[in-house]
Protein backbone atom coordinates (compact mmCIF):
# COMPACT_ATOMS: atom_id res chain seq x y z
CA UNK A 1 0.00 0.00 0.00
CA UNK A 2 1.49 3.35 -1.08
CA UNK A 3 -0.71 6.14 0.22
CA UNK A 4 0.14 9.62 -1.02
CA UNK A 5 -0.23 12.75 1.04
CA UNK A 6 -2.43 14.44 -1.58
CA UNK A 7 -4.93 11.58 -1.26
CA UNK A 8 -5.03 11.99 2.51
CA UNK A 9 -5.33 15.75 2.14
CA UNK A 10 -8.34 15.36 -0.19
CA UNK A 11 -9.96 12.87 2.21
CA UNK A 12 -9.33 15.23 5.15
CA UNK A 13 -10.85 18.19 3.26
CA UNK A 14 -13.98 16.17 2.42
CA UNK A 15 -14.39 15.17 6.07
CA UNK A 16 -13.91 18.77 7.19
CA UNK A 17 -16.25 20.40 4.64
CA UNK A 18 -18.72 17.56 4.08
CA UNK A 19 -18.69 17.82 0.28
CA UNK A 20 -16.45 17.33 -2.74
CA UNK A 21 -17.27 20.92 -3.75
CA UNK A 22 -16.10 22.25 -0.39
CA UNK A 23 -12.92 20.16 -0.50
CA UNK A 24 -12.13 21.40 -4.01
CA UNK A 25 -12.54 25.00 -2.84
CA UNK A 26 -10.28 24.49 0.19
CA UNK A 27 -7.51 22.80 -1.76
CA UNK A 28 -7.83 24.88 -4.91
CA UNK A 29 -8.24 21.95 -7.28
CA UNK A 30 -11.12 20.73 -9.44
CA UNK A 31 -14.00 18.61 -8.19
CA UNK A 32 -13.05 15.76 -10.57
CA UNK A 33 -9.54 15.97 -9.14
CA UNK A 34 -10.89 15.54 -5.60
CA UNK A 35 -13.08 12.62 -6.68
CA UNK A 36 -10.13 10.97 -8.40
CA UNK A 37 -7.92 11.30 -5.31
CA UNK A 38 -10.65 9.84 -3.12
CA UNK A 39 -11.13 6.90 -5.48
CA UNK A 40 -7.37 6.26 -5.43
CA UNK A 41 -7.33 6.30 -1.63
CA UNK A 42 -10.23 3.84 -1.38
CA UNK A 43 -8.49 1.49 -3.82
CA UNK A 44 -5.15 1.70 -2.03
CA UNK A 45 -6.67 1.30 1.44
CA UNK A 46 -9.18 -1.34 0.29
CA UNK A 47 -11.74 0.30 2.53
CA UNK A 48 -15.12 1.88 1.79
CA UNK A 49 -14.76 5.42 3.11
CA UNK A 50 -18.03 7.02 2.00
CA UNK A 51 -21.51 5.90 1.07
CA UNK A 52 -23.02 7.72 -1.89
CA UNK A 53 -26.63 8.71 -1.22
CA UNK A 54 -28.46 11.08 -3.58
CA UNK A 55 -25.29 12.98 -4.38
CA UNK A 56 -24.13 13.18 -0.77
CA UNK A 57 -21.06 11.54 0.76
CA UNK A 58 -21.74 9.88 4.10
CA UNK A 59 -18.60 8.82 6.04
CA UNK A 60 -18.39 5.15 6.99
CA UNK A 61 -17.19 4.09 10.47
CA UNK A 62 -13.83 3.27 8.84
CA UNK A 63 -13.63 6.84 7.53
CA UNK A 64 -14.28 8.26 11.01
CA UNK A 65 -11.44 6.18 12.47
CA UNK A 66 -9.06 7.07 9.64
CA UNK A 67 -9.88 10.77 10.01
CA UNK A 68 -8.66 10.77 13.62
CA UNK A 69 -5.26 9.54 12.49
CA UNK A 70 -5.03 11.66 9.34
CA UNK A 71 -6.07 14.90 11.06
CA UNK A 72 -2.83 15.42 12.98
CA UNK A 73 -0.72 14.53 9.92
CA UNK A 74 -2.49 16.94 7.57
CA UNK A 75 -2.63 19.78 10.08
CA UNK A 76 1.02 19.15 10.91
CA UNK A 77 2.15 19.65 7.32
CA UNK A 78 -0.08 22.72 6.99
CA UNK A 79 1.59 24.02 10.14
CA UNK A 80 5.05 23.47 8.62
CA UNK A 81 4.00 25.21 5.39
CA UNK A 82 2.74 28.20 7.38
CA UNK A 83 5.99 28.34 9.34
CA UNK A 84 7.99 28.37 6.10
CA UNK A 85 5.75 31.11 4.73
CA UNK A 86 6.23 33.17 7.90
CA UNK A 87 10.00 32.85 7.60
CA UNK A 88 9.92 33.84 3.93
CA UNK A 89 7.80 36.87 4.72
CA UNK A 90 9.79 37.69 7.85
CA UNK A 91 6.80 37.56 10.18
CA UNK A 92 7.91 38.38 13.72
CA UNK A 93 5.98 35.43 15.17
CA UNK A 94 2.91 33.32 15.00
CA UNK A 95 0.32 32.88 17.71
CA UNK A 96 -0.65 29.20 17.85
CA UNK A 97 -3.66 28.46 20.03
CA UNK A 98 -6.50 25.93 20.08
CA UNK A 99 -9.70 25.89 22.14
CA UNK A 100 -12.93 23.89 22.52
CA UNK A 101 -16.00 24.90 20.57
CA UNK A 102 -17.69 26.65 23.51
CA UNK A 103 -14.95 29.32 23.50
CA UNK A 104 -14.70 29.68 19.74
CA UNK A 105 -17.81 31.70 18.91
CA UNK A 106 -17.09 34.79 20.98
CA UNK A 107 -14.50 34.63 23.72
CA UNK A 108 -11.44 33.49 21.76
CA UNK A 109 -12.06 35.70 18.68
CA UNK A 110 -12.35 38.67 21.06
CA UNK A 111 -9.15 37.77 22.91
CA UNK A 112 -7.17 37.21 19.72
CA UNK A 113 -8.45 40.44 18.18
CA UNK A 114 -7.52 42.37 21.33
CA UNK A 115 -4.05 40.84 21.29
CA UNK A 116 -3.51 41.49 17.59
CA UNK A 117 -4.62 45.13 17.78
CA UNK A 118 -1.15 46.34 18.75
CA UNK A 119 0.60 43.73 16.56
CA UNK A 120 -0.44 44.43 12.95
CA UNK A 121 2.05 41.90 11.52
CA UNK A 122 0.99 39.05 13.82
CA UNK A 123 0.18 35.73 12.14
CA UNK A 124 -2.45 33.63 13.95
CA UNK A 125 -3.16 29.91 13.81
CA UNK A 126 -6.39 29.18 15.70
CA UNK A 127 -8.43 25.97 15.68
CA UNK A 128 -11.43 24.72 17.63
CA UNK A 129 -11.64 21.01 18.33
CA UNK A 130 -12.54 18.44 20.96
CA UNK A 131 -10.38 18.60 24.08
CA UNK A 132 -8.65 15.23 23.68
CA UNK A 133 -7.42 16.23 20.22
CA UNK A 134 -6.24 19.65 21.45
CA UNK A 135 -4.12 17.92 24.10
CA UNK A 136 -2.49 15.81 21.38
CA UNK A 137 -1.85 18.92 19.27
CA UNK A 138 -0.11 20.76 22.13
CA UNK A 139 2.03 17.73 23.01
CA UNK A 140 3.09 17.30 19.37
CA UNK A 141 3.96 20.99 19.04
CA UNK A 142 1.28 21.87 16.51
CA UNK A 143 -0.03 24.48 18.96
CA UNK A 144 1.78 26.21 21.81
CA UNK A 145 -1.30 27.00 23.91
CA UNK A 146 -4.49 25.03 24.31
CA UNK A 147 -7.65 25.42 26.33
CA UNK A 148 -9.40 22.14 27.12
CA UNK A 149 -12.18 20.65 29.17
CA UNK A 150 -10.99 18.48 32.03
CA UNK A 151 -9.68 15.86 32.56
CA UNK A 152 -6.03 16.15 31.53
CA UNK A 153 -5.13 12.90 29.78
CA UNK A 154 -1.33 13.17 29.54
CA UNK A 155 1.49 13.69 32.03
CA UNK A 156 3.51 15.78 29.57
CA UNK A 157 1.33 18.87 29.97
CA UNK A 158 1.51 21.88 32.26
CA UNK A 159 -1.93 23.20 33.11
CA UNK A 160 -3.96 25.65 35.14
CA UNK A 161 -7.55 24.69 35.94
CA UNK A 162 -10.47 27.14 36.12
CA UNK A 163 -13.89 26.30 37.56
CA UNK A 164 -16.96 27.93 36.03
CA UNK A 165 -20.48 27.88 37.43
CA UNK A 166 -23.10 26.95 34.85
CA UNK A 167 -26.51 28.63 34.79
CA UNK A 168 -29.91 26.96 34.59
CA UNK A 169 -31.20 28.23 31.25
CA UNK A 170 -34.84 27.98 30.20
CA UNK A 171 -37.17 29.37 27.49
CA UNK A 172 -38.23 32.97 27.78
CA UNK A 173 -41.60 33.34 29.48
CA UNK A 174 -41.30 30.10 31.45
CA UNK A 175 -42.87 29.88 34.90
CA UNK A 176 -39.34 29.24 36.20
CA UNK A 177 -38.62 32.97 35.88
CA UNK A 178 -40.61 33.49 39.08
CA UNK A 179 -37.76 31.94 41.11
CA UNK A 180 -34.50 33.70 42.00
CA UNK A 181 -32.61 30.41 42.39
CA UNK A 182 -33.46 27.01 40.93
CA UNK A 183 -32.93 23.59 42.51
CA UNK A 184 -33.56 19.88 41.85
CA UNK A 185 -36.87 20.21 43.69
CA UNK A 186 -38.07 22.96 41.35
CA UNK A 187 -36.79 21.28 38.18
CA UNK A 188 -37.80 17.69 38.91
CA UNK A 189 -40.55 17.64 36.27
CA UNK A 190 -38.74 19.73 33.66
CA UNK A 191 -37.26 18.12 30.52
CA UNK A 192 -33.50 18.67 30.24
CA UNK A 193 -31.25 19.21 27.22
CA UNK A 194 -27.89 17.71 28.09
CA UNK A 195 -24.39 16.94 26.86
CA UNK A 196 -23.41 13.28 26.40
CA UNK A 197 -23.38 10.99 29.46
CA UNK A 198 -19.58 11.16 29.81
CA UNK A 199 -19.50 14.96 29.91
CA UNK A 200 -18.66 16.48 33.29
CA UNK A 201 -21.78 18.68 33.47
CA UNK A 202 -24.00 15.67 32.66
CA UNK A 203 -22.47 13.56 35.43
CA UNK A 204 -22.55 16.38 37.98
CA UNK A 205 -26.15 17.35 37.30
CA UNK A 206 -27.24 13.70 37.48
CA UNK A 207 -25.42 13.21 40.79
CA UNK A 208 -27.01 16.34 42.30
CA UNK A 209 -30.52 15.16 41.40
CA UNK A 210 -29.80 11.69 42.77
CA UNK A 211 -28.43 13.11 46.03
CA UNK A 212 -31.59 15.21 46.39
CA UNK A 213 -33.79 12.17 45.75
CA UNK A 214 -35.36 13.84 42.72
CA UNK A 215 -36.05 12.48 39.25
CA UNK A 216 -33.97 13.97 36.43
CA UNK A 217 -35.67 13.90 33.04
CA UNK A 218 -33.30 14.10 30.06
CA UNK A 219 -35.02 14.78 26.75
CA UNK A 220 -32.32 15.75 24.23
CA UNK A 221 -28.65 14.72 24.11
CA UNK A 222 -26.20 16.79 22.07
CA UNK A 223 -22.46 17.58 22.02
CA UNK A 224 -22.12 21.36 21.70
CA UNK A 225 -23.08 24.07 24.17
CA UNK A 226 -24.41 26.18 21.28
CA UNK A 227 -26.81 23.34 20.50
CA UNK A 228 -28.01 23.29 24.10
CA UNK A 229 -28.90 26.96 23.94
CA UNK A 230 -30.57 26.63 20.53
CA UNK A 231 -32.87 23.90 21.83
CA UNK A 232 -33.69 26.02 24.90
CA UNK A 233 -34.71 28.89 22.61
CA UNK A 234 -37.03 26.50 20.77
CA UNK A 235 -38.83 25.70 24.02
CA UNK A 236 -37.50 22.15 24.29
CA UNK A 237 -36.44 22.28 27.92
CA UNK A 238 -33.86 23.40 30.50
CA UNK A 239 -30.08 23.23 30.11
CA UNK A 240 -27.06 23.90 32.31
CA UNK A 241 -24.97 26.29 30.19
CA UNK A 242 -21.51 27.77 30.68
CA UNK A 243 -21.03 31.55 31.11
CA UNK A 244 -19.16 31.94 27.78
CA UNK A 245 -22.00 30.62 25.64
CA UNK A 246 -24.54 32.79 27.45
CA UNK A 247 -22.36 35.93 27.49
CA UNK A 248 -21.50 35.87 23.78
CA UNK A 249 -24.84 34.65 22.41
CA UNK A 250 -26.35 38.11 21.95
CA UNK A 251 -29.87 36.86 21.21
CA UNK A 252 -33.14 36.66 23.14
CA UNK A 253 -35.48 33.73 23.66
CA UNK A 254 -34.16 32.45 26.97
CA UNK A 255 -33.57 33.38 30.61
CA UNK A 256 -31.09 32.18 33.22
CA UNK A 257 -31.03 31.59 36.95
CA UNK A 258 -28.40 30.30 39.39
CA UNK A 259 -28.75 26.62 40.26
CA UNK A 260 -28.01 25.18 43.69
CA UNK A 261 -26.07 23.06 44.41
CA UNK A 262 -23.85 24.53 41.69
CA UNK A 263 -22.95 22.52 38.59
CA UNK A 264 -19.43 23.50 37.55
CA UNK A 265 -17.57 23.20 34.28
CA UNK A 266 -13.79 22.78 34.56
CA UNK A 267 -11.47 24.11 31.85
CA UNK A 268 -7.68 24.22 31.76
CA UNK A 269 -5.08 26.25 29.90
CA UNK A 270 -2.37 23.82 28.79
CA UNK A 271 1.19 24.02 27.46
CA UNK A 272 3.75 21.30 26.77
CA UNK A 273 6.26 20.38 29.45
CA UNK A 274 9.88 20.80 28.44
CA UNK A 275 9.13 23.07 25.48
CA UNK A 276 9.74 26.79 26.16
CA UNK A 277 7.02 29.10 24.94
CA UNK A 278 7.79 31.66 22.26
CA UNK A 279 7.71 35.32 23.23
CA UNK A 280 4.40 35.72 21.40
CA UNK A 281 2.87 32.79 23.31
CA UNK A 282 4.11 34.13 26.65
CA UNK A 283 2.58 37.55 25.95
CA UNK A 284 -0.75 36.05 24.87
CA UNK A 285 -0.83 33.75 27.90
CA UNK A 286 -0.31 36.78 30.14
CA UNK A 287 -3.41 38.36 28.61
CA UNK A 288 -5.50 35.18 28.38
CA UNK A 289 -5.08 33.92 31.93
CA UNK A 290 -6.68 36.85 33.82
CA UNK A 291 -9.31 37.23 31.10
CA UNK A 292 -10.58 33.66 31.40
CA UNK A 293 -10.19 33.82 35.19
CA UNK A 294 -12.66 36.72 35.30
CA UNK A 295 -15.46 34.25 34.44
CA UNK A 296 -14.34 31.60 36.94
CA UNK A 297 -15.31 31.00 40.56
CA UNK A 298 -11.75 29.86 41.36
CA UNK A 299 -8.69 28.25 39.83
CA UNK A 300 -5.60 26.21 40.66
CA UNK A 301 -2.41 25.00 39.04
CA UNK A 302 -1.80 21.27 38.97
CA UNK A 303 0.48 18.53 37.72
CA UNK A 304 -1.05 16.04 35.35
CA UNK A 305 -1.51 12.52 36.60
CA UNK A 306 0.09 9.70 34.65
Amino acid sequence: MSLRFRQLQAFHAIMETGTVTGAASVLGISQPGISNLLAQLEREARLPLFERNKGRLLPTPEAELLYREVDTVVRGLDHVAQAVSDLQNKHPGQLQVAAPHLLSFGFMPREIARFAKSRPNLSVSFQSQYSSKIQEWVISGLFEIGIVEMPILHDTLNYQVFHFETMATFPEGSHLAAYEVLSPELLENEPFIVMGPEHQTHRRTRDIFQAAGRSWQTRIHTHLSENLLSFVKQGMGVAMIDPFTVTFDGESGYQTRPFRPAVTLDLAIITAKGRPLSTIAQEFLAQLTPSIASYATHSETGAAAS
